[in-house]
């Protein structure tokens, strides 16, 4: 991960970063450092969805029947082919 979250004397948070071997966070709440994380993960969820979209037939030739059964596949795209 290459870094650690620990609780400063005075109870709040601080980040230090085991790159640049140095606080890059401090003085944080719980909920700043929870909001720290979500907006990470909404800017990874935003990369994925621009950059790393595959074609929907991939996820057809891709699937293998070793953790779902041909049937609770097939059921499963006729769900997801739908039009709503």
């Amino acid at each position: 991960m290459g870094s650690y979250i620990a609780r400063q004397p005075n109870g709040l948070i601080c980040r230090h970063s085991t790159v640049v071997d140095c606080v890059t966070h401090w003085n944080m709440t719980e909920e700043d450092y929870v909001e720290m994380c979500a907006e990470k993960a909404r800017v990874t969820a935003r990369e994925v969805l621009s950059d790393y979209m595959q074609p929907y037939q991939n996820v057809i030739d891709d699937f293998r029947p070793q953790n779902m059964t041909k049937k609770e596949f097939k059921k499963i795209r006729e769900i997801m082919e739908s039009k709503k």
